[in-house]
């Protein structure tokens, strides 16, 4: 199993890398099918595009902005193109063209209000992600069609290929990798037998289809994205969109610490990291994936609190980003880091673990001892719905970051008093985590159909 540090974190735009980011992918993905279908065939004045939304994506897609994502595919964007733009006036300009032009020559007709479908019957039987891309003539036959599987962390599957994924992940053969672990139990074998770090198997890994200097240079990139998206966090101002009328609180909480340093805890430092970096999020702005855009907060809060507070060193944030990316590509593998599939426990667990587990590599804890981290910040995830109030990122996400930073630090902190020897392995959490989530109800699975998103009483 191998799955690229620089392929998990991801740099894009908020609210949520399965609800926006994918279908994003997934619909500038078909708009490049049908520059190919127009090509090889006769041209057709009333040529027609549609997408159908299934499942999760159905249900709480207006919320996490699904169409205005799937509009912006289509009109040939991606989200890395967007970081730096001003996405409410793109957006807006988009939505009037009812014409996607492909080239000077060949067009399509597109109308955002009709096209897009949220279908809330029944979800896709392949994964509770599911979009339907059609191109039909002016007759209204079906001329190409896609589907198409947001399957957590902006990453987007087929349906030609989602039934060969594992868990369901398109990975690298591990053949030609030096260290190649498909469990942590033998990531943990392999860096003791080989008297090696994690980080450092992961870079050797990494290193062989790409350079030492370019994976250097991807890692402090993320890096400085996330610390980007911190900084603004903390300092903008104002109501997130949406219609709760959420006021962001990030950049007051910053500001008491500040004015009283010797009053303030770690736990309110994390806290303030991490809203404000979901508070970005919340607002359409530039996250990194850490693993998703939910759960965007956890990984940078704990970093961003390790070099601001601990002076951590450039190779420090290198080795605590590869350990962490280590262990979120177990986590996919053997599980899932997708709400819609096994609840905010697979996104904000997940980053829990990946952030105890960076930060042991940080402090330079044993294999054991990261391992042993990871493991008690899952642990204490286990059965965490996904119940977004409205369908927005924002209640009970923003706050629920915040303490799964805490949580990741307090786990990297009891797991270095310890010797890395302990009862239940990561492994056997993952599996409880998947497992949970398969007998979890759709209603708590980002639908906002139980939980915290009906409990509101309107007055």
């Amino acid at each position: 199993m191998f799955i690229s540090v620089l392929d998990l974190f991801k740099i894009g735009i908020g609210p949520s890398s399965s609800h926006t980011m994918g279908p994003m992918i997934a619909a500038s993905d078909f708009r490049n099918r049908i520059e190919v279908f127009i090509a090889e065939h006769e041209r057709d004045s009333g040529i027609h595009v549609r997408c159908i939304l299934r499942g999760a994506l159905a249900f709480t897609g207006k919320g996490h902005a699904t169409d205005r994502a799937v509009t912006l595919g289509l009109y040939g964007y991606l989200p890395g193109d967007l970081v730096a733009q001003d996405v409410n006036v793109l957006i807006t300009s988009l939505w009037r063209r009812r014409v996607i032009a492909l080239s000077e020559a060949h067009s399509v007709k597109f109308c955002p209000e009709e096209d897009i479908v949220f279908d809330r019957g029944k979800p896709l039987p392949e994964h509770p992600n599911g979009m339907i891309f059609e191109l039909t003539d002016q007759g209204g036959q079906i001329k190409l069609t896609e589907t198409y599987f947001s399957i957590g962390g902006g990453f987007v599957s087929t349906l030609s290929d989602i039934n060969t994924l594992n868990a369901p992940l398109k990975m690298e053969s591990v053949v030609s990798y030096p260290y190649a672990f498909d469990s942590a139990d033998s990531m943990v074998q392999m860096a003791v037998q080989n008297r090696l770090s994690i980080a450092a198997m992961k870079r050797l890994n990494e290193q062989v289809r790409t350079s030492a200097e370019t994976l250097n240079d991807g890692l402090d990139g993320i890096w400085e994205a996330m610390q980007s998206c911190i900084g603004k966090g903390l300092s903008d101002e104002g109501v997130l969109p949406g219609g709760l009328s959420l006021s962001r609180r990030a950049k007051a909480l910053i500001e008491q610490l500040q004015a009283n340093p010797k009053d303030a805890t770690v736990n309110d430092w994390l806290c303030a990291y991490a809203m404000a970096v979901n508070e970005e999020n919340a607002a359409g702005h530039m996250v990194v994936t850490a693993p998703t855009n939910g759960a965007a907060g956890v990984i940078p809060a704990v970093l961003y609190y390790l070099v601001q507070h601990e002076s951590a060193s450039a190779k420090q944030v290198r080795d605590f980003l590869l350990t962490a990316s280590a262990i979120g590509g177990i986590i996919k593998h053997r599980s899932s880091i997708s709400g819609a599939e096994v609840g905010c426990q697979g996104e904000v667990g997940s980053a829990a673990a990946m952030a105890a587990a960076g930060l042991c590599a940080a402090r330079e804890a044993t294999p054991q001892q990261i391992e042993n981290a990871a493991e008690i910040a899952l642990e204490h995830h286990l059965g965490m719905t996904c119940d977004p109030v409205a369908g927005l990122v924002q209640v009970p996400c923003i706050e629920r970051n915040g303490f799964g930073a805490i949580k990741a630090f307090t786990a990297a902190s009891l797991a270095m008093r310890g010797t890395g020897q302990h009862f239940m392995s990561l492994d056997r959490c993952i599996a409880a985590m998947k497992q949970t989530g398969l007998e979890m109800s759709e209603k708590y699975k980002e639908t906002s159909l139980g939980g915290l998103a009906v409990s509101i009483t309107e007055c």
